[in-house]
């Protein structure tokens, strides 16, 4: 694998574990530590250091371990196939499925911090930049 190779697969990676982290988030309401991630793999018999998992989750390094990402899938509860971005691979389901309810959350939060960073905005301002945000979401496939 040449240096471009593994710095694009890295970054590969850490989107889909953050996806799958924020698929968590919208299930559970509240993100796994790795406090958990690392305790689920130790009872599989798994070792995963904190470095480890920081360069994953952050796309520093291209961490090649079938026994931790076969641990992460099993953990996410998803495939080690969607996981590892193999070619063939399908998006689970309740992946796809989240997926519409965090683009939702995410872009209530940038509702909210415009209307709280924009202050006195008058009502009708506000929601023509309500409108324009979800139109922007539809325009962009992600509502």
């Amino acid at each position: 694998m040449t240096d471009d190779e593994s710095t694009t697969a890295a970054a590969d990676l850490a989107k889909r574990l953050r996806l799958l982290l924020d698929v968590a988030i919208a299930e559970t309401g509240t993100e796994p530590t790795y406090s958990q991630i690392a305790a689920f793999l130790r009872d599989r018999g798994t070792n995963l250091s904190r470095s480890r998992w920081t360069y994953m989750v952050n796309g520093h390094r291209y961490v090649q371990d079938p026994a931790v990402f076969a641990g992460l899938a099993a953990f996410f509860d998803v495939d080690t196939d969607f996981l590892i971005g193999a070619n063939d691979a399908v998006v689970p389901e309740k992946v796809s499925a989240q997926l519409d309810l965090v683009r939702s959350m995410r872009a209530a939060k940038v509702k909210s911090y415009a209307a709280r960073t924009l202050g006195d905005i008058s009502p009708k301002a506000l929601q023509a930049i309500s409108k324009f945000l979800d139109e922007e979401m539809t325009h962009t496939g992600q509502q």
